[in-house]
């Protein structure tokens, strides 16, 4: 029964696992793409035959079996191409030679064993009925996804006009400077001028190990309000049209940032290509500077240097892609919710698992003293 399962998710996901064109075999002298299934039997052509199959040629030839049962050396099973590319074109039209032999292979072993299952009342089996029920619902349930998805691809040109017409704001390019200012400096106090490290040092030998203490929690405070400081002062100046680069740099020594800055400036940025708590800066004017915006990791400053909205035909096919997965993520929620589920039976979800506590654990209460 197990098997039976197994052959049944193979032909679906054979039949429905690529919605978009299949992928061409690789060339000859290139290697296979990571996690592709290696076909069996003899090495798989890159390319179609150049010979002319006929329709009534046959493709593959079983020995040696029967498909009565009655097997002998005698028995032979032809399969034409025409049966074959049946097969083929209801699992996975356009389906690559490579993988063309790889289900050969795959649906001859299939053929004999489950003859001799047959044989041996397999199929009269009570759970073989229920998977072949279940494996006819998944079947079933696949091909309405793909048919779906054919449905939601059917973008026409004003569907395409007017989505982005009403989302031009996704649709905006910036060029912009961008000055980083860390939380904090990167402080490194050296060992005591006492130390070997030191003595070396000074008699011409290149210390082993430079050594490092960490802040304390007063030193700490103070670096971080004078690098808060500082993202104040280099914005101000950046709004009195001061170089970034230059800006960017002083943050860079003032932190004590090792090497150089990379340069401020970006080019073709998309309010989608931005951290969540910063698209705000799309809202700019072009030579209007952000707010300081803190998070995390440090203080950033945003200057809109230029600012262009995209033309309807650079992103046709962005849109037709966010459109198609629109519609068809709406036409599968009818049929994904409004389920109930008995807890008692299936155990909580992993959503009504308590969150563990944060923070330290509160010590044990103590007991009070009799005296």
């Amino acid at each position: 029964m197990r098997n039976l399962s197994c052959v049944c998710l193979l032909l679906a996901s054979m039949a429905f696992g690529q919605t978009s064109q299949p992928p061409a075999a690789p060339p000859a002298g290139e290697k296979a793409e990571p996690g592709a299934t290696a076909p069996s039997g003899p090495a798989a052509p890159t390319e179609a035959p150049k010979a002319e199959v006929a329709a009534s040629d046959p493709v593959i030839t079983l020995k040696g079996f029967c498909s009565d049962g009655k097997q002998n050396d005698a028995c032979k099973t032809v399969i034409t191409r025409a049966e074959f590319d049946k097969l083929v074109d209801a699992l996975q039209p356009n389906m690559p030679p490579a993988v063309r032999r790889n289900l050969a292979n795959k649906y001859t072993t299939m053929l004999r064993m489950a003859t001799e299952a047959e044989k041996r009342g397999l199929d009269k089996d009570a759970k073989f009925a229920e998977t072949m029920r279940f494996a006819r619902l998944q079947i079933l349930s696949l091909a309405l996804s793909h048919a779906l998805q054919e449905d939601a691809g059917k973008i026409s040109d004003a569907d395409l006009n007017e989505y982005y017409q009403q989302n031009q704001p996704a649709y905006e390019k910036a060029t912009i400077a961008k000055i980083f200012v860390p939380h904090t400096k990167q402080i490194s106090k050296q060992i005591s001028a006492k130390s070997p490290a030191t003595t070396a040092t000074k008699a011409g030998m290149k210390p082993a190990v430079t050594a490092t203490t960490a802040p304390t929690e007063a030193q700490r405070k103070a670096d971080e309000a004078a690098m808060q400081k500082l993202s104040v002062d280099l914005h101000a100046r950046l709004v009195k049209g001061e170089d970034p680069d230059k800006l960017q740099k002083e943050a860079y020594v003032a932190a004590g940032l090792p090497g150089n800055p990379p340069p401020t400036a970006s080019e073709k940025v998309r309010r989608n290509t931005l951290p969540a708590s910063h698209k705000s800066i799309m809202d700019l004017k072009a030579g209007e500077v952000s707010d300081v915006l803190p998070d995390a990791s440090g203080y950033y400053i945003y200057k809109i240097v230029t600012k262009s909205v995209l033309p309807l035909e650079d992103v046709k096919a962005e849109i037709r892609s966010t459109l198609s997965s629109k519609r068809y993520r709406d036409s599968m929620s009818s049929y994904q919710n409004n389920v109930e589920m008995n807890d008692a039976y299936f155990g909580a979800t992993q959503s009504q698992i308590p969150a563990p506590r944060r923070g330290p654990t509160p010590p044990p209460e103590q007991a009070e003293d009799p005296d």
